[in-house]
C-alpha cells in the first residue's frame, strides 16, 4: 500500500484536482484506491461524492481520538464508496477547523499514521488531499505518508514559496518520518505557448529540483469535471488533459503510459 500526500501551502494550485484525478486513474486500472480529504473546504469530498453534507467524516475520526467513550467505530467506518468502481473517499468537514487546537493540545499527531497502518492490505493506493497550510492535519498526513507530491502552478510567487515548502518537508522528515520521499513537483495549469511558464520550469529544473517530466495543461475541461462531480477519466476519457493524468500516473508507478487519443 502506497500513501501519497498532495501538498502546497499556496491555495489554488490544484491539490484536490491532482489527488482525485490520480486516484481515479488508479481505480480505473483495478486498484482499490482511497482519497482522504483533510481540507476543511472539502473540495475532494464534493468532487467525488457530489455533496459535503456527509455523516462519518475524517473529522469524526479525529474527534473519536479525544472523546474515548462517545464513539465505537473503526477507521474504515469513516470510508465511503463513490459511484466509481474501486474508488473510495474519507470525506472532510468544516469541523476539522474546530478540532485542530484540541488535537494539538492532546498530541494526537500520530493517530492518522497508526490508523493507516491498520488499513494495510485493504487498499493498494491512498491519496491525501491537504489544506493550503502546514497545519496539524497536513503534518499528520506527512508523518503517515510514503511520498509527497507538490503542485506548482507556474507563478513566480509559487516559486518563492516552493523553497520554504521543501525546507519544511525536509525538517518534518528528519524529525518524524525519515522514510518520506519528495516524489516530485507537479507542474499544473501549464500553458505551453506562454514564455513565463517555460522559463520558470526550466529554472527549477536547472536548480536540480525534482520537477516531474509530465506537465498538466490548463483546461476548462477540469472545471467542467468539477461541476459534474466526475474525475476526468470518467468525464472526458479521450481528452488531452486526461491523457496527461494517465501519463503522470504511469510515471509515478514506474510504468510507460499507453498511447492515448487526444480530443
Amino acid at each position: 500500500m502506497i500513501t501519497r500526500v498532495v501538498f502546497n501551502q499556496k491555495g489554488g494550485v490544484g491539490k484536490s484536482s491532482i489527488a482525485c484525478n490520480l486516484a481515479a486513474v488508479s481505480a480505473s486500472q483495478g486498484k482499490r484506491t482511497l482519497v482522504i480529504d483533510l481540507d476543511p473546504q472539502a473540495n475532494s469530498t464534493l468532487y467525488l461524492l457530489g455533496q459535503t453534507d456527509v455523516k462519518d467524516t475524517v473529522a469524526d475520526f479525529f474527534e473519536q481520538t479525544v472523546a474515548f467513550n462517545l464513539f465505537n467505530k473503526k477507521f474504515e467506518d469513516y470510508i465511503h464508496a463513490t459511484q466509481f468502481p474501486g474508488l473510495f473517499v474519507m470525506p472532510a468537514s468544516a469541523e476539522l477547523d474546530y478540532l485542530e487546537r484540541k488535537l494539538e493540545s492532546r498530541h494526537k499527531i500520530y493517530k492518522l499514521r497508526d490508523a493507516l497502518k491498520k488499513l494495510e492490505g485493504a487498499f493498494d493506493q491512498i491519496y491525501i488531499d491537504t489544506a493550503p497550510a502546514l497545519n496539524f492535519y497536513t503534518r499528520s498526513a506527512l508523518i503517515a505518508a510514503h511520498k509527497v507530491l507538490i503542485p506548482f502552478d507556474c507563478d513566480d510567487f509559487s516559486r518563492q514559496a516552493l523553497y520554504n515548502i521543501l525546507g519544511e518537508i525536509q525538517d518534518l522528515k528528519e524529525d518524524h518520518n525519515p522514510g518520506l520521499e519528495i516524489e516530485g513537483i507537479v507542474v499544473n495549469q501549464f500553458q505551453p505557448r506562454a514564455s513565463l511558464p517555460q522559463q520558470l520550469v526550466e529554472a527549477l529544473t536547472e536548480e536540480g529540483l525534482p520537477v516531474l517530466p509530465v506537465k498538466l495543461n490548463s483546461s476548462v475541461k477540469m472545471k467542467e469535471s468539477h461541476q459534474a462531480h466526475q474525475p476526468l477519466i470518467y468525464f472526458a476519457p479521450r481528452h488531452a488533459l486526461t491523457e496527461q493524468f494517465r501519463e503522470l500516473y504511469a510515471h509515478l508507478q514506474g510504468e510507460r503510459a499507453g498511447a492515448g487519443v487526444h480530443a
